[in-house]
């Protein structure tokens, strides 16, 4: 198949680029900014925005089907920073799927579109959207599955994923933020005793190959549903947080905070930073300190049952990987 690829040069879409073409498929990585990498590997690459619909339409020109990874994330910042890339954003890529003829499109939505402050706790996908959102990312992210959701038809068949906190070699946003939080040497946490759903990179990237694939063998299995994603191995935080640390060279103490002071201090915050117009990133929000307070932990068996994913690199081994990655200045995952 020949695949586009949107957000081609992150985390996340760069390793679904490497894994495509090492399986055959001709990849176009259509991304904001330039890539050494893929461009060494002889993978074609496209400059441009998901809000620039008519380069977005001339470069699916040709393609069979569309993983759409791009998006903007983040727990602070402006709404309408977050609506134009992943909700507008999202919007042409469906919009540039129909002008094309392209049948197929994947797209990566997160866990936080359900997540309303409490615990979720073994929750599957009957879990409804929260009324209200504390962060423009779910609740932006929210409305463009919705859209992915409502695409669904006979000329476009779509399927859209929810992975858990991705992490592995590579990981350019949660092991960065957490190593940046842990430099004093300590870090407190509000919910480190509760169960959470990670997933390692390489395990992302398959579920990806897999519902693509299942769209074009078998649609109606996965078209318009959407699936939650993990490692389906919910760790307390403190060891899951622990064990990523450890693997950048980091012993970190982690301690227990109260959540009340956590949340009190996520609003203080965010009010002060909107007062004298921070640009900024807070160092507790609401939001932030809602997701370190609850479990979030999820329900995997419509993935495994619709189109047999499964987690084939376990935390444990993930964590060795990571660690050897880290140690030796490589970037890829195995």
């Amino acid at each position: 198949m020949k695949i586009l690829v949107t957000g081609g040069s992150g985390f996340l879409g760069s390793a679904i680029c490497r894994q495509l073409q090492a399986r055959g498929d001709e990849v176009i990585a259509y991304q904001r900014g330039s890539s050494n990498e893929l461009d060494e590997m002889g993978i074609q690459t496209v400059r441009g925005t998901v809000t620039n619909v008519e380069l977005l339409s001339h470069t699916m020109s040709g393609v069979d089907a569309v993983i759409h990874t791009a998006a903007k994330a983040g727990i602070w910042g402006p709404y309408d920073d977050y609506y134009q890339p992943n909700v507008t954003g999202t919007v042409n890529v469906i919009a540039a799927c129909h002008n094309n003829g392209v049948q197929k499109l994947v797209f990566t939505s997160s866990p936080s579109v359900v997540h309303g402050g409490g615990d979720i706790e073994g929750g599957d996908e009957s879990l409804p959207y929260p009324a209200h959102f504390n962060s423009p990312y779910p609740a932006t992210k929210a409305l463009a599955e919705q859209q992915v959701v409502a695409a669904n038809g006979p000329e476009l068949h779509t399927v859209s994923l929810r992975p858990h906190l991705i992490w592995g070699p590579g990981d350019n946003h949660l092991l960065p933020h957490l190593v940046e939080r842990a430099k004093s040497g300590k870090l407190r946490l509000p919910g480190p005793d509760k169960l959470i759903d990670t997933v390692y990179i390489d395990n992302a990237v398959s579920a990806h190959l897999l519902a693509l694939d299942k769209l074009a063998t078998d649609p109606k299995a996965v078209s318009g549903k959407t699936y939650f994603i993990s490692n389906d191995e919910p760790l307390p935080q403190r060891e899951i947080i622990g064990g990523l640390l450890k693997a950048a060279g980091l012993d970190v103490e982690i301690k227990a905070i109260s959540p009340g002071i956590a949340i009190a201090a996520g609003t203080i915050f965010e009010n002060v930073w909107k007062l004298l117009g921070l640009k900024s990133e807070p160092p507790v929000t609401r939001w932030s300190a809602e997701h370190l307070s609850t479990a979030h932990w999820y329900n995997i068996s419509a993935a495994k049952n619709d189109f047999g994913y499964a987690a084939e690199i376990s935390i444990a081994d993930g964590l060795e990987i990571l660690a050897t990655s880290i140690a030796a200045g490589t970037r890829r995952s195995g």
